[in-house]
């Protein structure tokens, strides 16, 4: 994927997280998967199915965890996937590195206002997932959780 790719395809992520319902419980991201063909394989935001579903989450179980697709992908989410979890047993690193996704885009670095010391993305980088940052979306990927005081 290019710069350009990642631009487009993290703005994607920032239109979905607009979608989600907003909380003062929890961050609104929005995620896109997509092949190695830069094709749309599925996408999600927070809160899309039930109160306590995340973005790469709710993406996730839109595709089967064996599709070949998977193994070549790329997921952009507008906020670091998530280290700890209270409403789910696996986290949103964890998810990632099940299914194989070699390579993470965000937006921004998940602060301490819910979980002290978020690990995503150092989790993924040990594993050996390539993580890029895009910090010149950083804002407006924070945008629809100003409420929260990030």
């Amino acid at each position: 994927m290019t710069q350009l790719d990642d631009h487009r395809w993290m703005t994607r992520a920032i239109d979905l997280a607009h979608r989600c319902p907003p909380t003062t419980g929890a961050y609104s991201v929005g995620a896109v998967i997509v092949d190695a063909n830069n094709k749309e394989i599925a996408f999600g935001f927070s809160r899309e199915v039930d109160e306590a579903v995340h973005a790469e989450e709710s993406a996730l179980a839109k595709i089967d965890p064996d599709d070949p697709r998977l193994a070549t992908a790329t997921i952009y989410s507008t906020l670091e996937p998530c280290s700890q979890r209270k409403s789910r047993p696996r986290t949103c690193a964890q998810l990632i590195l099940e299914v194989k996704i070699p390579r993470v885009v965000i937006a921004w670095r998940e602060p301490s206002l819910f979980v002290a010391d978020c690990q995503g993305y150092e989790l993924l980088t040990a594993a050996g997932v390539t993580v890029v940052e895009l910090p010149e979306l950083a804002e407006q990927a924070r945008a629809m959780n100003a409420h929260l005081s990030v």
